[in-house]
C-alpha cells in the first residue's frame, strides 16, 4: 500500500518527539544535572540511556505503523491531533495536575485570561487529586461566581457530555464560548455526592486584579460596621487581590498610591487587610512584587529545583506599606502566588492569617511555546516559605480560623455608608485591627 504523505511526515514528528522523550528520560535520572541549566536539544539520534535505564520505544513504533498502514478509516488520522495526544499522553503519566500540554487555542485563551479579558463563566480550573476537573475557584463577580459555583467543586460533565478522563485544556475549550451564549454543567459541591445541572451564561471577563478603600468603623457585640460621622473612629485599609496576571503590578501600585495619601491622614489608623481568598495565583516574580510592598527586606520564597538545589527570591523593591499593621483574609480558593505572599507575611512579620485553610499549590510551572502556537506548561521546581515549608496539598492553616458565612455579602468593597453587611470574614480582620 502506497503511504500517505502526510503520515510520513507524522512519523518524523515522533522521532522526533521520542529522540526528546529519551532525553527527557536520561536528563531526569542524572542526578548532577541542573534543572534550571537544562536546555533539550531537539535531535533524531535517540540518546543512549544510561545502563539499567533503558526505555524501549519498539511497541510505540508498531503501534504507530498499524495506524499509519491499516486503520480502517484514514480520514479519521490527524498527524497534528496524534502527536498532542502523545504529548497529553506522556505528561499525564507524570501525575501532576499542573503541568500540561496546551494546543494553540487552549494557549491563546490562557493568554488572554492573563492579560485580564476573555469570554467565558470565570472560574480557574485545575485536576483533583483523583483526576477530576475541580474548581480552584470563581474570579470576582463573574457568572460562575453568581450561578454558584464554587472553590472545591467538580464539574463532571458539560452539556450533558461526561468529562472522566479530561484535561484541564479540554475542559476549559468546552466550557469557553461567545458571550451571550450558554453552558450546562453538572457540577457536584464539596462534601456531597448530588450532582447539580446549573446553566451559566457566558459572559465576557474582565479581570481587575486589585480594588480597596479606606473606611472608618466601629465594632460592638461581635459585627463591625462602616461609621462616616464618627471623627475619632479607627479607621482600616482594605486592598483585594484577585489574581497575579499581567496588569497586576501596575494596577497594585495604582491603588496603593491613591490609598496611601488617604492613610496618611487618618488620625486612628489601625492597619490593612490584604484580602486573597478565591486568589488562584498567578506569576511566581509577581507574588514577590506584592509581598515586597510590605517586607523591608529578607527572603520572600524559596525556589527548590528537582535536584535539591535552592535558590532565594528576596524583597525586590522598597514599598510604602512597610510600617503598617497588616492581616490576611484567605480561604481554600488562595492558591499558589497568593499562598507565597501569606506565607511569607506570616513568617516574616508575624501577619495573622484569617479565613480557612487555603488550596496547597506548591509548585513553580514554567511556560514553553511550541509547535506554532501551542505550548507546554511544566513544573520546574518547589516553591518552600521563608522557613523552609512545602504546603502542597496541605495548605497553609489560618491563625485565625473563620468559616465563611454565605448569609453575608462577599464583595465589600462598594458598601453604603452605615451598612452593617461586612462578611463575617473580613468583620473578624478588622476586629483583629482595632482591637
Amino acid at each position: 500500500m502506497k503511504k500517505n504523505v502526510s503520515l510520513s511526515g507524522l512519523q518524523v514528528i515522533l522521532i522526533i518527539l521520542i529522540a526528546s522523550l529519551v532525553g527527557y528520560f536520561y536528563g531526569t535520572n542524572k542526578v548532577s544535572l541542573q534543572w534550571k541549566k537544562y536546555s533539550p536539544v531537539v535531535s533524531v539520534k535517540p540518546a543512549t540511556p544510561p545502563a539499567g535505564q533503558i526505555l524501549d520505544m519498539s511497541v510505540f513504533f508498531t503501534v504507530l505503523d498499524k495506524i499509519n498502514t491499516e486503520y480502517y478509516d484514514k480520514t479519521k488520522i490527524n498527524p497534528k491531533k496524534m502527536l498532542y495526544g502523545a504529548i497529553t499522553g506522556m505528561l499525564s503519566s507524570l501525575d501532576d495536575p499542573y503541568t500540561s500540554f496546551f494546543p494553540p487555542k487552549q494557549n491563546s485563551d490562557f493568554k488572554t485570561q492573563l492579560a485580564g479579558e476573555f469570554s467565558g463563566i470565570g472560574a480557574e480550573l485545575s485536576l483533583s487529586p483523583d483526576n477530576k476537573i475541580m474548581v480552584v475557584s470563581p474570579l470576582d463577580g463573574s457568572p460562575a461566581e453568581k450561578a454558584g459555583i464554587k472553590t472545591g467543586d467538580i464539574i463532571v460533565r458539560v452539556n450533558n457530555e461526561d468529562m472522566s478522563g479530561w484535561t484541564v485544556a479540554q475542559a476549559v475549550d468546552k466550557i469557553r464560548g461567545p458571550k451571550g451564549s450558554s453552558v450546562t454543567l453538572g457540577v457536584q459541591h464539596a462534601k456531597t455526592t448530588q450532582i447539580t445541572d446549573i446553566t451559566i451564561v457566558r459572559n465576557t471577563i474582565t479581570i481587575k486584579s486589585v480594588k480597596g478603600w479606606v473606611k472608618k468603623v466601629a465594632c460592638s457585640n461581635n459585627s463591625c460596621e462602616e461609621k462616616t460621622d464618627c471623627a475619632n473612629c479607627a479607621s482600616v485599609a482594605y486592598m483585594r487581590l484577585s489574581q497575579f496576571g499581567d496588569k497586576t503590578n501596575d494596577e497594585w501600585l495604582e491603588l496603593v498610591n491613591s490609598l496611601f495619601p488617604q492613610i496618611k491622614k487618618e488620625n486612628n489608623f489601625k492597619g490593612i487587610i490584604l484580602d486573597v481568598r478565591n486568589n488562584p495565583g498567578g506569576y511566581l516574580n509577581d507574588a514577590v512584587f506584592i509581598a515586597s510592598e510590605f517586607l523591608k527586606d529578607g527572603v520572600v520564597v524559596t525556589q527548590e529545583d528537582g535536584v535539591g538545589s535552592k535558590e532565594n527570591l528576596s524583597v525586590s523593591r522598597k514599598g510604602l506599606l512597610t510600617d503598617i499593621p497588616v492581616v490576611v483574609l484567605v480561604n481554600k480558593g488562595s492558591a499558589s502566588a497568593s499562598e507565597i505572599v501569606a506565607g511569607a507575611l506570616r513568617e516574616r512579620i508575624n501577619t495573622k492569617l484569617i479565613g480557612e485553610k487555603t488550596f496547597g499549590k506548591g509548585t513553580v510551572q514554567q511556560a514553553l511555546d511550541v509547535d506554532g502556537g501551542a505550548s507546554l506548561h511544566y513544573s520546574i521546581a518547589k516553591w518552600l516559605t521563608p522557613n523552609g515549608t512545602w504546603v502542597n496539598k496541605t495548605g497553609l492553616e489560618p491563625d485565625v480560623k473563620v468559616e465563611f458565612d454565605a448569609t453575608k455579602s462577599a464583595d465589600p468593597s462598594n458598601l453604603p455608608a452605615g451598612r452593617q453587611d461586612f462578611d463575617n470574614q473580613l468583620q473578624e480582620a478588622i476586629k483583629e485591627l482595632v482591637k
